[in-house]
C-alpha cells in the first residue's frame, strides 16, 4: 500500500512511524510545508493521562519522550489577586519542537524520511497514492479541497488568545485572571522545560477593542501583556514567536473520509486549548486509522469506515466536553464576578463531565475547602 500523507505534525508523523514500523514494506511518504525546525508556539500540555495511552502499545515511543516532559499534580487559579489551588489534577508538558524532533527520529528510526519545505497546492501533486491523510491541521488543504465530501466546517470563537513564551518557571499549570481599567485578562501558563514556561493571554473581544490591539505591533502587544501580568511574570520578559492575536476555530466535519482520503488532528477536529488534550486526541488519532488499515489492509474504503466507527463515538464525548469548556471561556469575564472558590468550582465542572461529588474523590482538598466556606 503507497499512504500519503500531508502534514508534519505530532498526528502525520506519528501515524506514519505506526504504519511502517507495522508494515515495513508500505510506502509511506510525509510532506510538510514549513521546515523541520519551523514551529509556532511553545509547549505543549497533555492532560492527566499525559503519555499513559503510549505506554502499552509503543514502549519505545514513550520512553523517547519522557525524559522531555515536565508534570505536575495540582493546578492552580489566581483571581482577585488570591490564589486557589486545585489538587489531583495533573497536567504534563514538552516543548512543541522538541516532541517534534521525538517524533521525526522516530519515523526516521523506521524508514520514514520526511519531505519538508514542500509547498502542495493539490491532491494529485502526491502522486498515485492508495490512501491520502490530511494531518495538516486547521487550514488543512485536504479538507478544503473535499469541502463538501467531509460536510467541513470550520466556526471562529469570539475570544482573542496569543501564544508567548516566559522564563518565569511555573511550578504548576495555573491561570491568571485579571481585570483592570482595560477589560478583562486570562492568561494560562505553565512550564515545558525546566528554564522555560508558555504563556498564554486571552481577552475577551470587548477587551480586545477597548486596548486596541488590533492596532498594535506583535511587540507593543506583548510590551502590554507584561505590563498586566506583571506580578505573574515576577520581573521575566514574554517571548515572541509568531505571537499573533488568533480566534480558536472550532472543526468539525460530518464525514471523516472522502474516497482514499482521511483525515486526522486538527485537520479532523479541534479541541480547546483550556482542556490540555489537542495533540493526545491528534495522535490517538492515529493510533486508531493505523489499526483499522491493519485490520483491513486490502480495502482503503473499508478500513477509513472501521476507522470512523470505532474512533468516533470517543472522540466526540472528549471535543463535546472541549466545546462546553470553550463556551465557559467565552464568558470568562462575567464568570469572574463570582468570589474566587465559587469561581474555581465554576471553572472545574465547566466541561459538564466532573460534578461536586466526583470533584470529592479527584480534589479532596479543594472540596474540604470549599465545604468549610459554604458553612
Amino acid at each position: 500500500m503507497r499512504i500519503a500523507i500531508l502534514g508534519a505534525g505530532p498526528a502525520g508523523l506519528y501515524l506514519a512511524y505506526l504504519i511502517k514500523r507495522r508494515c515495513p514494506d508500505s510506502d509511506v511518504a510525509v510532506v510538510e510545508q514549513n521546515r523541520a525546525d519551523a514551529t509556532f508556539g511553545f509547549g505543549v500540555v497533555f492532560s492527566d493521562r499525559a503519555l499513559e495511552f503510549l505506554r502499552d502499545d509503543d514502549e519505545g515511543t514513550y520512553s523517547a519522550i519522557a525524559p522531555h516532559v515536565e508534570s505536575w499534580s495540582d493546578i492552580a487559579l489566581v483571581h482577585h489577586g488570591e490564589r486557589v489551588v486545585i489538587d489531583g489534577i495533573g497536567f504534563a508538558a514538552i516543548g512543541r519542537l522538541k516532541l517534534l524532533q521525538v517524533l521525526q527520529a522516530r519515523a526516521r528510526s523506521v524508514g520514514v524520511e520526511p519531505i519538508f519545505g514542500r509547498v502542495v497546492t493539490e491532491l494529485d501533486e502526491l502522486g498515485s497514492a492508495d490512501l491520502i491523510v490530511g494531518a495538516d491541521g486547521v487550514n488543512s488543504l485536504v479538507r478544503r479541497i473535499l469541502e463538501k465530501q467531509f460536510g467541513a466546517s470550520t466556526k471562529f470563537l469570539t475570544n482573542h488568545f496569543a501564544w508567548f513564551g516566559t522564563t518565569r518557571r511555573f511550578e504548576t499549570l495555573t491561570q491568571t485572571f485579571i481585570e483592570n481599567d482595560l477589560g478583562f485578562f486570562n492568561a494560562h501558563h505553565y512550564r515545558y522545560a525546566p528554564e522555560f514556561s508558555t504563556f498564554i493571554v486571552e481577552v475577551d473581544q470587548a477587551t480586545f477593542a477597548r486596548a486596541g490591539f488590533a492596532q498594535m505591533s506583535e511587540a507593543e502587544t506583548r510590551t502590554l501583556c507584561e505590563r498586566v501580568f506583571a506580578g505573574a511574570l515576577e520581573g521575566h520578559a514574554l517571548m515572541s514567536n509568531n505571537s499573533i492575536w488568533r480566534r480558536f476555530p472550532i472543526v468539525r466535519n460530518e464525514h471523516w473520509r472522502a474516497g482514499k482520503c482521511a483525515l486526522i488532528g486538527d485537520a479532523l477536529h479541534t479541541a480547546h486549548f483550556s482542556i490540555g488534550s489537542g495533540t493526545r486526541l491528534a495522535m490517538e488519532d492515529a493510533i486508531a486509522l493505523d489499526r483499522a488499515i491493519a485490520a483491513h489492509p486490502d480495502d482503503v474504503v473499508v478500513a477509513l469506515a472501521a476507522y470512523e466507527s470505532a474512533r468516533r463515538p470517543i472522540l466526540e464525548k472528549l471535543v463535546s466536553g472541549a466545546n462546553h469548556s470553550a463556551i465557559w471561556y467565552e464568558q470568562f469575564a462575567k464568570h469572574m464576578q463570582l468570589p474566587p472558590l465559587d469561581f474555581a468550582m465554576s471553572y472545574l465542572t465547566r466541561s459538564g463531565r466532573v460534578d461536586v461529588d466526583r470533584l470529592r474523590k479527584l480534589s479532596p482538598r479543594f472540596v474540604a475547602r470549599y465545604d468549610r466556606r459554604l458553612h
